[in-house]
């Protein structure tokens, strides 16, 4: 592996188990996973791209994962920089902001209008992975929603109380997941929950629940993580008289079989068949929704058959991963994040395959075009990219792997 690859997972595991003393047997132990696939991993001979492989690992060594993985990354590119920069500024509107407190400036003119085109501005910039123009401008929008709700009538409020939810969720809070600040995410996902509970709604609740399950997963917890979107399956459950309950189970549904893919201490049948089982009810929730964007998501038949891609693809089940893709068309949905993240798995999984190194190339790189800032953070694509750069490939294909670990910040 080259020297010049500073954020390898690998290295980031030899540094922390050194760091506790703790021997490769020990950490076997401790994680499920064998001594000689760790030995192969630490050395740059196996790459560790799997998350539930890292949780296992971050878990047993007492850390975040963040801290294998190495997030947040430090990007050459210049919009991916930005978002990074625009962070203090959104720290500091996510710890002085709060219900009942008094953000101490009048109300934006225009409310609720212009605020909520605001806000359904801020949820296309999170889908389009504009995440540098999205982190300057939340904080200003935060304020003003905070301050609108201060100032409402008690009529105007639970609008303005959605908003806010909105604004906070999956605006702010996936923003923060994907950059690589995931105690941040858990301020905003806290935040948005505050003001879902006077709402009193218990599809909100749930909602809430669905991106506390994704800021829970992304901070190593997937026990966590899958108890909470399962009590907010619970709670849609007894609410299904609202059309857009269907689309909000069905993502419930999608989240719960990403939190199994991470628990690698359940047998690999039983991880499979469970995993399996959410996908289908997902499938039949999604024929019955189609294709839908209720609650600043996208969920409908092409969201699914994303899933079947990246979740093959944390299972290890590669193979399968590259043919649930045939016939999978993500930019139907017009998101370009979820578009990227079906190239990026795909390419991940082809990564793994005889044979298919070219194609896994071309595959990480059409996930780039369509969403660099969002595959620039992505620690399991620089991991991939990382392992691909030791093998033979065609010049061709050796120069544009280069150019991109170059851009993602691999190569000096």
């Amino acid at each position: 592996m080259s020297e010049d690859q500073p954020h390898h997972i690998g290295q980031q595991l030899r540094s922390a188990r050194r760091q506790r003393g703790m021997s490769l047997r020990t950490l076997a132990g401790l994680s499920g996973l064998s001594i000689g696939f760790l030995s192969m991993v630490e050395n740059g001979q196996r790459n560790l791209d799997r998350t539930g492989y890292i949780t296992a690992l971050a878990t047993a060594l007492r850390i975040a994962p963040t801290e294998l993985t190495g997030q947040p990354f430090a990007s050459t590119g210049l919009t991916t920089a930005s978002a990074h920069e625009a962070v203090p500024a959104l720290r500091l509107a996510l710890m002085g902001l709060n219900l009942g407190l008094s953000p101490g400036q009048a109300p934006p003119a225009g409310q609720p209008m212009a605020l909520s085109a605001r806000v359904t501005e801020a949820n296309q910039l999170y889908h389009g992975c504009d995440y540098g123009i999205l982190a300057r401008k939340l904080p200003n929008l935060l304020a003003d929603l905070h301050a609108a709700v201060e100032h409402a009538s008690p009529s105007e409020r639970p609008e303005l109380l959605r908003l806010l939810a909105d604004a906070y969720h999956p605006a702010c809070t996936m923003l923060l997941k994907y950059l690589g600040y995931p105690d941040l995410a858990f301020i905003a996902v806290t935040r948005a929950a505050e003001a879902s509970a006077e709402l009193d709604d218990p599809l909100r609740n749930a909602l809430s629940g669905f991106f506390h399950a994704h800021v829970l997963m992304s901070a190593g917890s997937p026990d966590l993580a899958l108890s909470r979107a399962e009590q907010a399956a619970n709670e849609v459950e007894g609410h299904l008289a609202d059309p857009d309950a269907y689309a909000l189970l069905g993502e419930l549904h999608l989240i719960r079989a990403t939190c199994l893919t991470q628990d690698v201490h359940r047998s690999g049948a039983r991880r499979t068949g469970d995993i399996n089982e959410h996908l289908a009810e997902a499938a039949k929730l999604a024929q019955r929704t189609g294709e839908t964007k209720a609650w600043h998501l996208n969920f409908g038949p092409t969201n699914v058959g994303i899933h079947h891609v990246s979740l093959n693809t944390e299972l290890g089940r590669h193979g399968h991963a590259a043919a649930a893709s045939a016939g999978v068309r993500p930019r139907t949905l017009a998101a370009p994040g979820r578009t990227a993240a079906f190239h990026a798995d795909l390419g991940r999984s082809l990564a793994h395959l005889r044979g298919r190194d070219t194609d896994a190339v071309t595959e990480l790189l059409t996930a780039e075009r369509t969403a660099p800032q969002r595959i620039h953070a992505n620690s399991a694509v620089r991991d991939t990219v990382s392992a691909l750069l030791d093998r033979q490939l065609p010049s061709r294909t050796t120069r544009e792997l280069r150019a991109l670990a170059h851009r993602m910040g691999l190569q000096g």
